[in-house]
Parts: structure tokens; C-alpha cells; sequence
């Protein structure tokens, strides 16, 4: 049974999407989370609603982009909470573009976000991590197979894979544990354009002949930060009905 009482989540991407149903699925097993998005007005929004008191789902303006407000606020969480147990990385941004159509703008704001970020972030949370803590980070399918006028998006996600298994690595003598999630597409707001595009191609590429649930990734990710998954690093789960397969 999963129990995250007396630990400490740290959740990017947490006003909508996988990250919002992430948060909601550890609290009610227990866990403090701290809710870190861009998008302050929607996150505080959110938080309220979960926890009126402010004392388990706890908003925070992050873009992780910056590495001075991801050190910010890893030293917040040291300095208010002594450490933390568990970073949930769904932070993330997915603009439709051919490789010929992308310019060198374009390119660099989506690797600042999903590539950088990745790294400003778990560089800033390792020292803060408690010992047997565990980060999750989100890939994609895209990383594993690429994806049509999304080569940024693709490239950055296989990037992301990669790190994670050089994190693990270096995480591991401390019991640390790091995972990724790759799902396929799951119905949110960063999905919609893609999913009006081609549905129906998708559709008959999906074994289960269906889309995700946020909820359906988020489950995934609260066994890979529990106990139950104590076992479980360097490796990467795939959540997308079958679109793809190791």
C-alpha cells in the first residue's frame, strides 16, 4: 500500500496536466508537496483548493529555465522543510515545428526549458535530497521513436533519458533513485492540438485504442517514488497503451 506520510514531494509542472494529477494522487496518500509552475495565478488556484490550510500543497512560482530560481527555491525547501524526499520533474513545453521551419529561437527556448531545466533542477535538489529519496523525471515516447515537426521536443526527451541514467549512477551510493515516465499521449492541455491533428492515425497506432488519462501517468510515477519501487533505478516506464515497446 502506498504511504507517503512524513515525506516531502517537490512537483514542476504542477498547476495542470500530469503534474496536477500527480500532486493530487500522493495526497492522498499522505505526502507534503510543494506545487511549482510558471503559471502562479492557476497554481495558487489549484493549491487552494487541495489544501485551504497551505500546509500540504504548498505553491511556488519556478521557471525552471533560470538556474537561480531553481537553486532559490531548493534552498527554501532546505531552509523551511531541513531537505525533501521526492522531485517529480513534469515541467515541460511542446511547439509544433518541422525541422525546417524551427529557427535557432525556437530551438533554444525549448532546450532551456526541457533540457536545461532538467539539469538546473536536479543539480539544485540532489545536495537537498534526504538519503533514499527518488527523482522521476518526464520523458516521452518522442524520445524513444521521434515524432513528426516536434525534433526539439524528441531531441530534448532523449537528452532527458539519458540523464537520468547518469543520475542514477551518481545518486545511487546515497540510496537515491532515479526513474523516468515516458508516456504516450495523454489528453492534456499541452496534447490537444496534436491529438485534433491526428487522431485518428494515433488512435489506430495504439494498441489499447485509446488516449491517457493524466491520472493513469501519475499513478505511475507515485509507485516509481514509493517504497514498493525500492529496487527501481535507471529505468523508464512506458505509459501510452502500447504505442510503443521496448
Amino acid at each position: 500500500m502506498l504511504d507517503f506520510s512524513n515525506k516531502t514531494f517537490l512537483i514542476t509542472g504542477a498547476a495542470t496536466g500530469i503534474g496536477l494529477a500527480t500532486t493530487k494522487y500522493v495526497l492522498q496518500y499522505g505526502a507534503r508537496v510543494i506545487m511549482a509552475d510558471m503559471n502562479i495565478d492557476g497554481l495558487k488556484k489549484e493549491a487552494a483548493a487541495l489544501d485551504p490550510t497551505g500546509k500540504t500543497a504548498i505553491p511556488r512560482k519556478l521557471d525552471v529555465s533560470s538556474s537561480k530560481e531553481c537553486d532559490a527555491l531548493l534552498k527554501e525547501i532546505r531552509e523551511s522543510f531541513g531537505g525533501f524526499d521526492n522531485l517529480v520533474h513534469c515541467a515541460g513545453i511542446y511547439p509544433r515545428g518541422t525541422i525546417e521551419e524551427m529557427t535557432d529561437d525556437d530551438w533554444r527556448k525549448l532546450m532551456a526549458v526541457n533540457l536545461d531545466g532538467t539539469f538546473y533542477l536536479c543539480r539544485a535538489a540532489l545536495p537537498v535530497m534526504r538519503d533514499g529519496g527518488s527523482f522521476v523525471l518526464s520523458a516521452s515516447v518522442a524520445g524513444h521513436r521521434g515524432s513528426y515537426a516536434r525534433s526539439a521536443y524528441s531531441a530534448s526527451k532523449g537528452a532527458v533519458l539519458a540523464f537520468m541514467h547518469s543520475l542514477a549512477i551518481e545518486a545511487g551510493p546515497r540510496n537515491i533513485r532515479a526513474n523516468c515516465v515516458s508516456p504516450g499521449t495523454i489528453i492534456t492541455g499541452m496534447t490537444i492540438g496534436l491529438i485534433q491533428e491526428r487522431k485518428e492515425s494515433m488512435l489506430a497506432a495504439t494498441p489499447l485504442g485509446r488516449f491517457g488519462a493524466p491520472e493513469e501517468t501519475a499513478s505511475v510515477i507515485a509507485f516509481l517514488s514509493s517504497s514498493m519501487a525500492s529496487f527501481v533505478s535507471g529505468e523508464t516506464i512506458h505509459v501510452n497503451g502500447g504505442m510503443y515497446m521496448d
